[in-house]
């Protein structure tokens, strides 16, 4: 179950850097969020089937989304007033 929580982690820490146009290059963006390159390309990979219309930006350098979008992983009741019961929900 750890391993799990860990990715969703890393996909909430990538979405919060493409979001402020920050990740930089790949190499730089894998040194920052502790993982490895290759690690890097298939969270983003995963990201991208999962919809985040993500691409890179070779100007800025960085990863920027295309489009706007929210990212939100957890469990909520049914209730009109929202409650979040996942820490990691965004």
């Amino acid at each position: 179950m750890n391993v799990i929580i860990k990715h969703i982690e890393i996909i909430k820490r990538i979405d919060q850097l493409i979001r402020l146009q920050a990740t930089g290059a790949p190499e730089t963006c894998a040194v920052r969020l502790g993982i490895s390159k290759t690690k890097l390309y298939r969270t983003i990979t995963l990201m991208k089937e999962l919809n985040a219309p993500i691409e890179y930006n070779f100007s800025i350098q960085s990863y920027v989304y295309v489009k706007e979008v929210g990212f939100q992983f957890g469990f909520y009741t049914k209730e009109s007033n929202v409650k979040k019961l996942n820490p990691f929900a965004g």
